[in-house]
């Protein structure tokens, strides 16, 4: 297969199909040569005119091979492209918005359009598919995907989904649909369960490497079951990199108290108070054992003058890097 072919520019969609066995794959008479951008901007067209939705032939491979329905995941992606795509003031057909939006990859400097896909568990094939404008909300969009995917496939299975699933809102809009979904460290009941988890109560599962505990919990008026899982793998790599961070953090740290050291101050009320502004952003480190020094000096004419320089110890902020390490197999 040629590298790169799905965000190479549609004109080189035929070299694809040099030296394929085109009639074997496709049919009797079919050249590689027929199989242009040209062929593929007809299709499209056709399509949209039919509408994706009514495409019957997710069922019909459903059916031919015999695909399980109990579960199906969804997750969504957006897709940049180059161009200025300016809204025209005519009014016209404009099945998607092309603009900016919060971008899965990675490309914000880019307008773009998004993308929901719903695949059955059993395989993973692609059921259920619609394009959004670039600046649609996951929140509100994941909802109305589910239960138009559940109208035309009468799914009545478990529906796996990312953090995006997990409001109130959605849950009444779900109905009676089975949901599994990751819970969002943004919740208050969610962070607090993670930070105060006891390692000790944790139970090994199948998957080598992994530790589950097992909570009930009632959130939005709904008995819900939690599990918390600890990797080992992820521990060892989230730790490495946490203390990458803290050492890049206590080398501007010391860089900031260095420079703060040096200046020359008014007073010793003034010392103190640069002194506790200094590591208002620092999240794992701390001035202790401030005082200040007064010095005396003269001026280039001669004259006495007194100022006072910060002296400081940095510490740790021991509490805050133990739950942050705490956290980081967790999920």
């Amino acid at each position: 297969m040629q590298s790169g072919l799905v965000s190479a520019p549609l004109y080189l969609f035929a070299r694809f199909f040099e030296g394929k066995a085109i009639e074997h794959l496709i049919g009797v008479g079919v050249k590689p040569e027929y199989l242009n951008d040209d062929k593929l901007g007809r299709v499209m067209d056709e399509l949209y005119e039919i509408g994706i939705g009514e495409v019957e032939i997710a069922l019909s491979v459903l059916k031919k091979y015999q695909i399980k329905r109990e579960t199906a995941h969804r997750d969504s992606s957006s897709f940049h492209v180059h161009g200025e795509y300016k809204t025209s003031s005519v009014v016209e057909p404009r099945p998607i918005k092309i603009t900016h939006g919060y971008s899965r990859d990675h490309r914000p400097d880019l307008k773009q359009y998004t993308m929901q896909l719903i695949c059955s568990g059993d395989g993973g094939i692609p059921l259920w598919i619609k394009m959004g404008d670039g600046n649609a909300s996951d929140q509100k969009e994941i909802p109305l995907a589910i239960t138009e995917f559940k109208k035309s496939f009468e799914f009545s299975g478990l529906m796996v989904a990312d953090a995006a699933l997990y409001t109130q809102d959605n849950w009444q809009i779900l109905g009676d649909i089975k949901w599994l979904s990751r819970v969002p460290l943004t919740i208050k009941a969610a962070k607090k369960l993670v930070t105060e988890a006891k390692t000790e109560n944790f139970i090994s599962c199948e998957q080598a490497g992994y530790r589950y505990l097992e909570v009930t919990q009632n959130y939005g008026d709904i008995e819900q079951r939690w599990l918390v899982i600890e990797s080992q793998e992820r521990r060892e790599s989230d730790l490495k990199k946490f203390s990458d961070k803290i050492d890049k953090d206590l080398r501007v740290v010391q860089k900031k108290l260095k420079a703060l050291s040096d200046r020359e101050l008014a007073c010793a009320p003034d010392a103190i108070v640069a002194a506790k502004k200094l590591l208002k952003k620092s999240l794992y480190h701390e001035l202790t054992d401030i005082k200040t020094q007064s010095i005396s000096t003269k001026s280039e004419n001669g004259e006495s003058y007194c100022h006072y320089q910060v002296q400081a110890t940095i510490s740790q902020c021991i509490q805050q890097v133990q739950d942050k390490k705490n956290r980081d197999d967790l999920f």
